[in-house]
């Protein structure tokens, strides 16, 4: 209930439907105007402008409507009707509704709105290891699948015997950026083994790097001279799926050392055009993280992939609980956040990231 609490009180701080219906008025004048389609940037950005004002005021409407509702159940309930099953129910999506609507807010940064380029490794321990990034790719899949993304694995490389050494997938959406890089860091994980023939119980770490996929109209100068570009066959299961044509491209920019590689497409010609869009993105992101040198972003995340670096752990026995170490929130039940249900816990991100609050250790998403 503390958390519902907490919700409410951001009203105010989400909503000002009467600030927003003014607002949507003027720009309802401008777009009406002969002109408006001259300027064809301008006009796109009043269209998109008047869609974030609409969808503020419906917003607005919606948990309005859903007060209204829960207005009427307690005043029934202070009438003598059963209707304590539907208040706790209604409590329930409303503060549900209000974490998404915050988790909007608070997406405000530079690139929150874009979508991004994920990448998994895994980190010392071989097999285990590999087989932890698999699980932590599913997961994120998982999570796409979920809130409408569409990710797209772009470079695969198999592990040995089982797992991934490495993966790298693109993510395609609004905020895609600014809610993953939540996620940015070293993923813990302790369970009894499954390659362990006496079961004891392994502990494994894998790395995750998010960078934000920059616009078409970002100028970044890349110099022929500048970029090695070398060609392999992609990899595959092998038999009549192999690839037998040189098709996978890496690039490597000679002056950062930044290296992107894609094998997703049968078409080399499809594979360049996906490799330079990512290397675009990486040098965007290496300019940003040079200019806010005095700031702790990406970069800071970066740390060995091994004990004691860990942003969150995955324990699955002796017990299950999913522990960030940042934000202090836990979460009972493991199975669910590996299969993509990751929103409370980048909610949970985005506070403390904004205001420097946790959300406590008593804290469990399954009160």
């Amino acid at each position: 209930m503390n958390r519902s609490a907490s919700s409410l009180s951001l009203c105010g701080a989400i909503f000002d439907a009467s600030k927003k219906r003014l607002e949507l008025s003027k720009t309802e004048e401008l777009i009406s105007s002969p002109d408006f389609w001259n300027d064809s940037e301008r006009s796109q950005k009043l269209m998109q402008e008047r869609k974030r004002l609409e969808k503020g005021i419906a917003d607005d409407a919606e948990v309005s409507g859903m007060t209204e509702d829960l207005d009427t159940f307690f005043e029934l309930m202070r009438e003598g009707e059963a209707v304590e099953a539907e208040i706790v129910g209604g409590l329930a999506k409303l503060t549900a509704r209000l974490e998404e609507l915050e988790t909007g807010m608070l997406l405000s940064g530079e690139n929150d709105s874009k979508s991004a380029i994920l990448t998994i490794h895994p980190g010392a321990g071989g097999t285990e290891s590999q087989d932890w990034a698999e699980m932590l790719l599913r997961m994120f899949l998982r999570w796409c699948e979920r809130n409408n993304y569409q990710a797209e694995i772009t470079d695969r490389l198999e592990g040995d015997g089982a797992g991934i050494k490495s993966a790298t997938v693109e993510v395609n959406g609004e905020n895609a950026y600014g809610l993953l890089q939540s996620e940015i860091g070293v993923h813990r994980l302790v369970r009894i083994s499954p390659f362990d023939s006496a079961a004891r119980r392994h502990t494994s770490f894998a790395s995750v790097f998010v960078i934000p996929m920059i616009d078409d109209d970002v100028n970044i100068d890349i110099k022929p001279d500048e970029l090695k570009i070398d060609v392999f066959r992609a990899s595959g299961a092998g038999g009549q799926h192999v690839n037998r044509t040189e098709s996978a491209v890496r690039f490597t920019h000679l002056p950062t050392g930044l290296v992107v590689q894609c094998q997703s497409e049968r078409s080399q010609h499809k594979n360049r055009a996906t490799a330079m869009k990512q290397m675009r993105a990486k040098l965007f992101e290496y300019e940003m993280n040079k200019r806010r040198a005095a700031e702790k972003k990406l970069e800071d995340s970066k740390m060995e992939i091994n004990f004691g670096s860990q942003i969150r752990s995955y324990v699955l026995a002796p017990y299950r609980m999913v522990k960030d170490h940042r934000t202090k929130m836990s979460i009972g039940d493991v199975d669910r956040v590996l299969d993509g249900d990751l929103g409370g816990l980048m909610h949970a991100f985005l506070v403390f990231k904004k205001t420097g609050k946790t959300a406590g250790d008593d804290k469990d998403l399954d009160d």
